[in-house]
């Protein structure tokens, strides 16, 4: 592997979102059951989150399980969920003193009961922390996000307490789980996998998106500054034409 190219550190996304895609392939060719393929990639999590903190990275979001991921194995899922609160217990003391904060989209009431109870004592011990917010997307689904915000918006409107012409893009977003959150400038999605799969499915309209082969559990600190290189070369013109962004007063 080779060593990471250098980065501009002035020039760092405030909000990466990521797709951990490849733990069950990665331990298939390690000759290993899927759980053992999740297991590692819980080791990517932690050097990810650390090297974020360090390259001063805001918000980090992770794709850790969709309301698709259900209709896995119940073997695989009941795996999942244990391993998701031996890894929040194992951390949220390091996660306190590295003053990273813990924040979750999607439906964690719908996570099993010591699932849910373990991420609620994690958020509130971590809920002051400012270097550092981790975004765990879990039970999560951007069409339902859409859905629940498109609901709350006719309410408001039923209620009288916003009108059509006031239903802006920036009101819509204000109804979202996202709200307290800015939209991502960069996702990464590991393992050749080349779709969004129902995630961030509002916020993604600008972000530059990058797919790469390594599986999640190869996927280190070397990769991810190489994927924020790759992103540093790219021009984000946001509907304009290059040499606006160029000569912004011309």
């Amino acid at each position: 592997m080779t060593e990471a190219p250098p980065i501009d550190l002035n020039n760092i996304p405030k909000h990466i979102a990521l797709i951990m895609d490849g733990n069950g392939r990665w331990a298939k060719n390690q000759g290993q059951h899927r759980l053992f393929g999740h297991a590692a990639g819980v080791e990517s999590v932690k050097d990810i989150i650390k090297t974020s903190r360090e390259l001063g990275v805001t918000y980090l979001t992770l794709y850790a399980f969709s309301t698709e991921n259900w209709s896995r194995p119940s073997e695989e899922v009941e795996g999942l969920m244990n391993l998701l609160v031996e890894a929040i217990s194992n951390e949220v003391d390091e996660m306190h003193a590295n003053n990273v904060r813990l924040l979750t989209i999607g439906n964690i009431k719908g996570l099993p009961g010591n699932c849910y109870e373990s991420l609620c004592k994690a958020m509130d011990r971590t809920k002051n922390n400012t270097a550092l917010t981790l975004v765990l997307a879990l039970n999560y689904s951007g069409r339902q996000e859409i859905i629940n915000a498109s609901l709350r918006a006719h309410e408001l409107m039923q209620q009288s307490k916003i009108s059509p012409e006031e239903l802006t893009e920036e009101t819509f977003a204000s109804l979202l789980q996202t709200k307290e959150i800015p939209d991502p400038e960069l996702l990464i999605r590991t393992s050749g996998e080349c779709r969004i799969s129902n995630f961030l499915l509002w916020q993604l309209s600008y972000t530059e998106l990058l797919f790469t082969d390594t599986h999640w559990p190869d996927f280190r600190r070397d990769e991810f500054i190489d994927a924020i290189a790759q992103y540093q070369k790219r021009e984000r013109r946001f509907g304009k034409v290059s040499e606006q962004i160029k000569q912004p007063n011309e």
